[in-house]
Formats: structure tokens, sequence, C-alpha cells
């Protein structure tokens, strides 16, 4: 049985005053007299909604079935085209038709309807009245006059830009009421870079659809515009598809090891998350970025060919069962060997416990030897280890951790690497955590004598 999170009171009222606002926007093209083109604004809505029909059909949502669903800014080429031929009351008018029918895939339905709904109209308002102070749907010509594209073409990326701008801010602010997040964070973790560029195209097939609208062809051949959108979001959505089913692979194998070595429960996402701090730090972005984090997360999925009974002991690791355990990154390699995706993940995974000067293993590399993927993820366990309490030793202080990286620096770990992490975590800060078994449980003995140094804290 799932249990369904209740949407906060705040994210409640924030959707009710954006409904309200977009049914502000949307009142004076009822209102006599209305300059609302009702043949084109009629047609448009339903162009709109029928588009959206389509995921929520039992019959044609098979298709969908496993796979993910054409989302939410698939046929936003019509609201834009609204926004360049009709005037602002009656573009938003046109986005609550297909809003409230959209498809939702996760509860409350009504409350994720009503807000889609609202967020695309208001967005429709203000990019009509973007197209309308340029001048763009005049520059669009008519049927016995052809369009003037110098003003036309910036006015509709301009119009694109502004939707763009108004849909991803209206979304950062119900990410913040509905997840408890700021307001800076919840728009700096926004899709606004990711929905930059598609909404441009966009902009370019509404503006497309609002030429030929106004061309002798009429709206008939505006139509003709939706097909290859329909196509290119369909390969958009494939493309999902196969991520969705990476990162559930991924999940899988995670899981795996957090249920067989439960002192380390949440080590691998902290690393994952440290590791790409670092690679941001060192400019990697895009799919590199991925599989930096992909790394990070699998680091120590070769734990699964390791005795519980020695990752589990509580004491001191005998010669024997330490060689056991350095056995790890090269049961992990070969674990995933297979698995196409993670690239350059699969060698940070074997070479993460090698050290710049050759003392590592499983094959003693050094210096530039060592994949540079696996220098980051080597820094970002090494980090985590020593910040983490577990049952067999107490946490470091973040700024105790970090003095250590850096005395290790050139001899264990890569010092670029390192200067990246103090950078990262000046500017983002790091929430310690507590992995041992039980929380507040008493933490025994170190399993090795001595002082727990970033070189004792292997094999962890």
């Amino acid at each position: 049985m799932t249990v369904v999170k209740p949407l906060p009171r705040t994210a409640r009222a924030y959707i009710v005053c954006a409904a309200l606002g977009a049914g502000a926007c949307a009142l004076p093209a009822l209102l006599p007299p209305s300059p609302t083109p009702w043949a084109t604004a009629g047609l448009l809505a339903a162009l709109y909604a029928l588009c959206e029909l389509p995921a929520r059909c039992r019959l044609l949502g098979r298709a969908h079935a496993g796979s993910v669903p054409l989302g939410p800014g698939s046929f936003f080429p019509v609201l834009l085209a609204a926004a360049l031929l009709l005037p602002p009351a009656a573009a938003a008018l046109t986005a609550l038709p297909g809003g409230l029918l959209a498809r939702v895939d996760e509860p409350p339905a009504g409350w994720r309807r009503t807000w889609r709904a609202a967020a695309t109209a208001l967005a429709a308002w203000a990019a009509a009245h973007t197209a309308g102070a340029l001048g763009t749907p005049a520059a669009l010509g008519t049927a016995t006059a052809g369009p003037d594209m110098r003003h036309a073409l910036p006015g509709a990326l301009a119009t694109a830009l502004v939707f763009c701008l108004v849909l991803t801010t209206l979304d950062g602010g119900v990410r913040a009421t509905a997840d408890g997040l700021p307001l800076r964070a919840a728009l700096r973790h926004g899709p606004l870079g990711r929905a930059l560029a598609p909404h441009l195209v966009h902009g370019l097939a509404g503006l497309m659809m609002g030429v030929l609208w106004r061309s002798p062809h009429g709206p008939a051949a505006a139509l003709l515009v939706l097909l290859p959108m329909y196509l290119s979001c369909w390969v958009f959505a494939q493309y999902h598809r196969e991520r969705a089913a990476h990162q559930a692979t991924i999940r899988a194998l995670v899981q795996a090891v957090d249920i067989k070595d439960s002192y380390t429960r949440g080590h691998s996402e902290r690393v994952g998350h440290a590791s790409v701090l670092i690679a941001r730090e060192l400019g990697m972005d895009g799919d590199r970025l991925d599989t930096v984090r992909f790394a990070g997360i699998l680091h120590d999925v070769g734990k699964l060919g390791v005795p519980t009974r020695v990752l589990r002991k509580d004491g001191p690791l005998t010669p024997e069962e330490r060689r056991i355990i350095e056995l790890h990154p090269e049961y992990g390699h070969e674990m995933i060997r297979g698995i196409g995706f993670l690239g350059e993940a699969r060698d940070a995974v074997l070479h993460h416990h090698e050290r710049i000067d050759g003392s590592g293993y499983p094959y003693g590399l050094r210096g530039e030897q060592i994949p540079e993927c696996a220098r980051v993820v080597a820094v970002a366990d090494a980090f985590d280890a020593m910040t983490s309490t577990r049952s067999y030793s107490r946490a470091r202080p973040v700024a105790t951790a970090l003095a250590e990286l850096r005395r290790c620096a050139g001899s264990h770990f890569d010092p670029r690497m390192v200067d990246a992490l103090v950078r990262a975590l000046d500017r983002e800060g790091w929430q310690t955590a507590v992995t041992a078994d039980e929380p507040g449980a008493q933490v025994p003995a170190p399993r090795a004598p001595g002082p727990r140094t970033a070189k004792t804290q292997e094999p962890a």
C-alpha cells in the first residue's frame, strides 16, 4: 500500500493563489465587449486539450506503461502560437482546458492539474503581453501580406523566453512550498537551465504555426508543425525511459550493498554527492557529471562479493580478511563491466583505492595513470568515511577531515581533487551522518590500532 504524502498547507495556498491569478488573467476574454477572436482561440484551446488526451486514454495509455509519457511541455508550441496570435486574456484562456486534462501520474491529481493549468495560463498571459509589446502579432503577416521575419523572429524568441522564465519561476515557488526548500535553492535546482533551450525551440515552432495560421493556407497548414514536434517529443520520452531504467539499475545495486553492509548505509549516496561537488569545481558537466555521480554511488558495489562476516566484523581485521576486502574493487568492476552506459565509471570503481604515490590497490597505479574519475571518487570516499560515525569509529569534524586530506594530498590523493572539494564545501557546506546499525549506538574502538587517518580508514 502506497502512503501518499499530504500536500502542505502552504503549497495548497500557493496553488490557490496561482489559480485565482490565472482566472483573473483569463476573465477579460469572457467579459463584453471582448476583442477575443473566438474561432482562433477555440481552435487552439481544443487543439491543446486534444494533444493532452492521448496520455490519459486507457487504450493509447498502454503505450506509456513502464515508460515515460510525453511530459509537460510536449505541446507548448500551441500555447506559444496562441501568445503570438491572441490577446493576453485569450492566450491564458487557451491553456486552461489542456492543463486540466493533462495526465497526472502522482497524487494528489486534482491539485497537480489545477497547478499545471494555472501555471501555463499565467505563462501564456505573460508571453502574449511580451509579444504584443514587441509588435510580433503584426509581424506575422496576413493572408494578403507576408510575414516580416526580421521582427517576428526576435519577438517569438523573446516570447518563448518569458514563457519559460515565468513557468520555471512559478515551478520554483511550488517546489519551495511543497518540499520546504528555501526559494533560492528551489530555483537553483529547478529546471530553468534544462528547459531554456527546449522552450526556445518551442518558440520557433509556435512562430511557424502563427505564420502558417495567418497565411492563405490557414489553420490546417499550421497543424503540420505539430507532427515533427510530436515525433521529437516521443524520441525524448524514449531517452528518459532509458535513463529511468539506468537509475533503477543503480538503485537496486546500491540497495543490495546497503542491506549487506549496514554499517555504511547511505555512504554510497553521499560519496556520489561529494564526487559531483568535486567534479563541478573541476568544470565537468552534462554526461561527464552523471558518470562521476554513478561512479561515486557504485564505488563499493564489489562488497556484494565480500563475506558478510568480514564486512560486519567489529574487531581488528586479520591480514587475510583485509586481503579479502581489498578485492572489492575488482569484484565491483566485474559486476558492472557489462553495463554499457556506465562508461568511465567502471574504471573508477576498479581504481578508487589507488594512490598517487603508487601504494594503493588493486594494481598500484600512480599519478596520472589513475583515471581522473577514480581520483575524484577516492577523495569523496575518504572524506565521507572520516566524517561519518560508524559502529567502529566516531566521525571527525569536517575541518579535521579536510586537514587530513590536505596532509595526504600528493601522496595518497590528487591535490586538485582535494582543493576542489575544499572550495565546494566552503560554498555548499556538508551534512554529516551517523551510519551505525542503531541510532545513538555506543561506538567501540576502531578496527585497526592507531589513529584513523585517511590512510588507515580503508577499506571503508
